[in-house]
């Protein structure tokens, strides 16, 4: 049985890389192809295209890289009519993804849709396209499969994998000395994102945060880790012009979340994790100004957040666009380091998070289901 991957982003390589390893602890013969990063590669699939090239975030910004997408969405195309995979996963991506699977289904090769988009928070013409181009939708939350479900997609629902994903893999005492920090100091998490322009946009900003809070909390110390999309080199270079220390690690993200007291983080994924070690978090989120105009029109939602989503309120501080500033994330962060009962009201808020979100076991259930929805395909 031959799969193959289509995900473009730093959290889409880490879905594809855990569903990968499923994948092979179920079937050890399977081969997995597909365009991905790191996480994907090390998990044993051979990347026919690596996302480090991907860095785009936003509409304006997509809309300026259309011919390069043609020619990406080509080179797919043609990969695929050479290696004639048994099954199409795509992992996330919509913008792309969602272009991907009209031309995949005209080949005959099943379509599955891991990480779904989300029509219950942006862009509901979505849906009708995954009904109609996907052969088996993969949802994370029950309430998004009925969704899909009403809309005549074969859907079903596993369950979320960051259930079973994050956790420490150390102790406390062994993460702080891994990354070189002082047990006796408070820790803020500094999360840029895993794409480039959005860690050009927004590292700047947490940075001059981080000057205003270590003004008031002199002996706070910073963590930052370095998503592997983006090159080191980079991070170096803005964190030695804005003058703030700042400790940086490569690997073992939630072992960081573990040991830290508070976060900053652009909105997605990370934010979610950060609510699952109940990590008091701040979001911020800033895209070009036709992206922002567009997505008032689009957004379904009050939040963007998906801990506030899930929640249904705001358990979690957002900023957004111009109110993305230094002094408004110090404004937040620095309650959190100095007043206990707010750290612990902020953490046990987070932790309603994970309550709601089901079962642990969904990346094995979801390879499971693939594997078995792939035979009968293949009969």
């Amino acid at each position: 049985m031959k799969i193959m991957f289509s995900a473009g982003e730093a959290s889409g390589d880490m879905h594809g890389a855990n569903l990968a390893r499923a994948f092979r602890q179920q079937d050890p013969s399977v081969e997995l192809i597909g365009m991905g990063g790191d996480c994907m590669a090390e998990a044993g699939v051979r990347i026919i295209y690596d996302i480090k090239n991907l860095g785009f975030i936003g509409i304006g910004e997509i809309i300026r890289k259309i011919p390069f997408f043609f020619r990406l969405r080509t080179f797919l195309i043609e990969t695929i009519k050479k290696e004639k995979p048994d099954v199409f996963i795509c992992v996330d991506y919509p913008g792309f993804n969602m272009r991907l699977i009209k031309k995949i289904k005209a080949l005959g090769v099943p379509v599955v849709y891991y990480i779904l988009p989300t029509i219950w928070a942006w862009d509901k013409s979505r849906g009708p396209v995954i009904a109609r181009y996907t052969d088996l939708a993969v949802s994370l939350f029950p309430f998004e499969a009925e969704m899909y479900r009403k809309l005549g997609t074969n859907v079903v629902y596993t369950g979320h994998p960051l259930i079973d994903a994050v956790h420490p893999s150390m102790s406390k005492e062994a993460a702080l000395e891994h990354f070189g920090l002082h047990k006796e100091k408070p820790t803020v998490m500094l999360m840029p994102g895993s794409r480039l322009q959005e860690v050009k946009g927004l590292l700047p900003d947490m940075l001059d945060a981080a000057k205003k809070i270590k003004q008031s909390v002199p002996d706070v110390q910073f963590v930052l880790p370095r998503a592997s999309t983006i090159d080191r080199s980079l991070l170096d270079h803005m964190i030695q012009t804005a003058g703030v220390p700042v400790h940086m690690g490569e690997d073992h993200v939630y072992d960081m979340m573990n040991i830290s007291t508070a976060a900053i983080a652009s909105s997605g994924t990370a934010t979610l994790e950060t609510a699952l070690m109940k990590l008091p978090t701040v979001l911020i989120y800033r895209v070009s100004k036709l992206t922002y105009w567009l997505a008032k029109i689009l957004v379904h939602v009050q939040n963007i957040g998906l801990p506030n989503i899930i929640m249904g309120h705001r358990i979690m501080p957002e900023l957004w666009e111009n109110d993305v500033t230094g002094d408004n994330i110090a404004k937040i962060i620095i309650p959190v380091l100095t007043d206990t009962k707010c750290r612990q009201d902020m953490s046990d808020a987070m932790a309603q998070v994970r309550k709601t979100m089901g079962e642990a076991g969904a990346i094995d259930r979801t390879a499971a289901v693939i594997l078995q929805f792939t035979k009968e395909k293949q009969a």
